[in-house]
């Protein structure tokens, strides 16, 4: 048996000390906002924290984590109120959202480590994958989130995002105005 914490609840696995940590959380606790993506630790959906370090978790095995503290997305915060989801949500980071789980608990670890992190520490820290290219966004998300940690904005809607607003379909220019 494997005993472990998993967002702040004590849980002991029956299973094999070599199962991955991913699966675990996936088949036997129904934490299944933990995505599988690659199996081979790569793209980062699977990342977790483990005591205070973002983790693929498709890469640790449940046995060589014994009396850790393991947090998911769900036990990130209880109603999004975290930092780095609001800043995700009011940048409207997410696309397909496949991979989101895995930067949200990336970033955060970040963010706990270097609470002023510059848009190199940013691309350096969260080498997750994503397939709808939403790296721009995130950077500037991750970079709105510090601010809401160190207390220099209030909350992600404080804040210019920077972004163009969106145009009425009466504002559109018309198509040959473009070329």
């Amino acid at each position: 048996m494997t005993r472990f914490t998993v967002n702040n609840q004590p849980v002991e696995y029956k299973l094999d000390a070599r199962t991955p940590l991913l699966w675990a959380l996936r088949d036997a606790s129904n934490l299944t906002g933990t995505k599988y993506g690659c199996g081979t630790g790569h793209c980062g959906a699977c990342t977790v924290d483990i005591d205070g370090a973002a983790v693929r978790s498709c890469q640790v095995t449940i046995g060589s984590i014994e009396g850790t503290f393991v947090t998911t997305i769900e036990g990130l915060s209880e109603n999004r109120g975290h930092p780095v989801q609001q800043a995700f949500l009011a940048a409207n980071v997410g696309q397909c959202g496949y991979c989101i789980p895995g930067m949200v608990m990336a970033a955060a670890a970040l963010l706990r480590k270097n609470r002023n992190p510059s848009d190199e520490d940013i691309t350096a820290a969260i080498t997750n994958l994503c397939r709808c290219g939403i790296y721009p966004r995130l950077i500037e998300a991750i970079g709105r989130a510090a601010r809401m940690a160190r207390g220099e904005v209030e909350s992600a809607q404080d804040e210019d995002s920077g972004q163009a607003p969106a145009l009425d379909a009466d504002q559109a220019p018309a198509p040959d105005a473009a070329r």
